[in-house]
């Protein structure tokens, strides 16, 4: 597993960064392949904050946990992304087809313009580059609740590979957009 650390008004000694070394560096048993783990330490008033994001064959894993002690955050963080990984590969395995989840992905990269007149109006303050894979509708909402996110965009296999959006609707439930 590949590590990336960041601070964020936290003193992060190189004792901490060993024991989330050692503690996330267990997740890596649920994965086939090489993964990647991005944590970011922060303090705010007095409570320490522990943010890990697990990236395995383009699926993302991201918890946030606040407590009193750093260490406390690492443990509680890594106890909710192992259950994350354990709910999400037991409605994978029910739902999706055998091997969906090794498949070989090419990362879109969505370009930045810098035309000026374009950016007078409207300020694109960030730009994310992500694979975009061919998934069933099901899988693509269980990936959009695992980031936490409004929607997601992805290839529906069910339709040739079309481009799609699922987003959360005000009601609770879900919608689909698929492209001609």
């Amino acid at each position: 597993m590949n590590f990336s650390f960041t601070d964020k008004k936290a003193q992060v000694t190189d004792e901490l960064r060993e024991y989330a070394e050692r503690k996330i560096g267990k997740l890596d048993r649920f994965f086939k392949t090489e993964s990647e783990a991005f944590i970011t330490f922060a303090a705010e008033r007095g409570r320490y904050i522990a943010e890990v994001t697990i990236k395995n064959d383009g699926i993302y894993y991201r918890v946030a946990d606040t407590t009193n002690d750093m260490f406390a955050s690492i443990d509680s963080a890594v106890a909710a992304i192992e259950r994350q990984i354990r709910k999400n590969k037991t409605r994978l395995g029910k739902r999706i087809r055998a091997g969906s989840l090794e498949r070989e992905k090419e990362p879109v990269i969505i370009a930045d313009d810098s035309d000026e007149d374009e950016h007078r109006e409207f300020k694109i303050v960030r730009t994310k580059m992500f694979p975009v894979k061919p998934m069933a509708p099901e899988e693509a909402v269980l990936q959009m609740n695992l980031l936490e996110h409004e929607f997601f965009v992805f290839k529906n296999q069910n339709k040739d590979d079309v481009f799609s959006i699922v987003y959360k609707r005000k009601q609770g439930d879900y919608g689909l957009i698929e492209t001609t």
